[in-house]
């Protein structure tokens, strides 16, 4: 299988927090990045394609297509973001690399053209640590 991976960025801030639980339980589980203020992280975003067999293999997507649609649903309403409180979708939720990486999985799913498969969402708070959302086999 022939694939294509585009990275985006964003610088975005977030805390571990979970709105249920009291101030106590959450330094308990996540320490200081319970804590306010937030901290922050220099993400990126791997996002692979694959085409079916209809495609030329030197041109999976249209990348243009792919760069707005990255752009529209990762790098516009993430970055410069406080994830827990300016995407709706992280008010109750952690923001973590798992919750990001299925998020965009989805959304970009969505917006992808006839014939054009999302594989996988890769997203890295940093070097040591990414989270994985692929297509289900």
């Amino acid at each position: 299988m022939l694939t294509l991976t585009r990275t985006v960025t964003f610088h975005a801030l977030h805390r571990l927090y979970r709105l249920e639980w009291s101030a106590e339980r959450n330094r308990e589980v996540f320490g200081p990045l319970s804590e306010e203020p937030p901290h922050a992280h220099d993400y990126q975003c791997a996002v692979t394609v694959s085409a079916d067999g209809g495609a030329p293999p030197d041109l999976l997507v249209d990348l243009a297509l792919l760069d707005a649609i990255l752009a529209d649903e990762i790098v516009t309403p993430f970055h410069g973001r406080y994830l827990n409180r300016d995407v709706p979708a992280f008010a109750q939720t952690l923001p973590t690399c798992e919750a990001l990486a299925a998020h965009c999985y989805r959304r970009i799913a969505a917006r992808l053209p006839p014939g054009v498969r999302l594989e996988r969402v890769r997203v890295s708070e940093d070097p040591t640590l990414h989270a994985d959302c692929s297509r289900p086999a």
